[in-house]
């Protein structure tokens, strides 16, 4: 798919360092309107710090990012998050011993006059949840439970998802499960930044990609052009698998 139009989020020579260690150095990239970028790379290239940097998680060293024109460099997450930019840590983001419903309940606790019309929104693009909506957490499925943490964030209506490994630990009938609500949620108008293992089907899933290595970009363009000879230079044999 080709994306044009300005972007919605714009990231410009981003810097981020760990007391003397740096993370980050230097990355640039856009994300258009209802696309999605696959960020790739090996352990430690600084896939991660990317998500914690752009939610306001860890603070940028030099650079900016904006979103939708707006300046959000040095933001705190909540004021982040209530912008439109909603990032999905590693691991499953719910309450296990509450409901479905209250759990999507708790994601919209400060706004009880937009609750009704979030939780339809919510059940409308994962309509398991709303079989499932009196079930406690922990008895969902592992992939269940991420399309819940992925309910949760859409109820705050984001403009840009960061999925920051979803997939991980998952049985390969669950990552289709993820998939499958990532590309329900683009459907929905919801751009996604997907941090991922299956490098694979993260480019399927992408319009463009991003190679990190070492906290630099050493690769970025089209999905469709980051071959295998181009993902076993950058990521190795088996995360080019």
């Amino acid at each position: 798919m080709t994306v044009t139009g300005s972007p919605l989020l714009a990231v410009r020579d981003l810097t981020v360092r760990y007391g003397a260690s740096q993370a980050l150095r230097d990355v640039t990239f856009e994300v258009p309107p209802n696309s999605a970028l696959a960020v790739l790379g090996p352990n430690g290239a600084g896939k991660s710090t990317l998500a914690r940097a752009l939610s306001g998680a860890v603070p940028a060293a030099a650079g900016s990012f904006a979103l939708d024109g707006r300046d959000l460099t040095g933001q705190p997450p909540d004021a982040i998050r209530r912008a439109g930019l909603v990032h999905l840590p590693e691991g499953r983001g719910v309450f296990p011993t509450l409901t479905v419903l209250e759990n999507l309940r708790m994601a919209t606790a400060g706004d009880r006059r937009g609750r009704p019309a979030a939780l339809e929104r919510a059940f409308e693009i994962f309509p398991v949840l709303r079989e499932r909506r009196r079930q406690a957490a922990v008895t969902l499925s592992g992939g269940e439970q991420q399309m819940l943490s992925l309910a949760r964030a859409l109820t705050a209506d984001p403009r840009l998802v960061i999925a920051d490994e979803l997939s991980l630990g998952l049985a390969p009938k669950m990552v289709d499960v993820v998939f499958e609500s990532l590309r329900r949620a683009r459907a929905a108008g919801v751009a996604v930044v997907m941090i991922e293992q299956f490098a694979s089907r993260a480019l399927d899933f992408a319009d463009r990609c991003l190679v990190l290595r070492r906290g630099s970009v050493a690769w970025a363009g089209d999905a469709g052009l980051a071959g295998p000879e181009l993902l076993r230079r950058y990521l190795g044999e088996a995360t080019a698998a």
